[in-house]
């Protein structure tokens, strides 16, 4: 599952980039929540049901070349290395598998669960 922040795309979209929800080809577009909290083997609970634990930051791929300069709007040099002391740390969105299957509904609250 990819995760997105919509406060991500929206700081893409005002950089010029044509983007909206889902662009990127993210599953999940969370608000509220700084992408800069995302770490590795943090479990984040998602509504009444549903556990996601976060896997890997997604790297720079040759999917996103689709939008033309958007690499370098999204990766710096501490980007690439891990720190999540980037400005661009978690722009381009972070993985995550599913520990408690369920249904997630628009309006879902996504608290960290560990």
């Amino acid at each position: 599952m990819l995760l997105v922040t919509a406060e991500g795309i929206e700081e893409l979209a005002a950089s010029g980039f044509a983007l909206a929800y889902g662009s990127l080809g993210e599953n999940l577009t969370t608000r509220g929540i700084g992408r800069s909290e995302w770490r590795v083997g943090q479990r984040w609970r998602i509504g009444p049901e549903v556990v996601i634990e976060i896997t890997k930051r997604r790297g720079p791929c040759q999917t996103l070349n689709m939008y033309p300069g958007i690499q370098s709007a999204i990766f710096d040099a501490l980007a690439q290395a891990g720190d999540p002391s980037s400005p661009k740390w978690g722009l381009s969105g972070i993985y995550a598998s599913v520990v408690t299957p369920g249904r997630i509904r628009p309006g879902d609250e996504i608290i960290l669960a560990q």
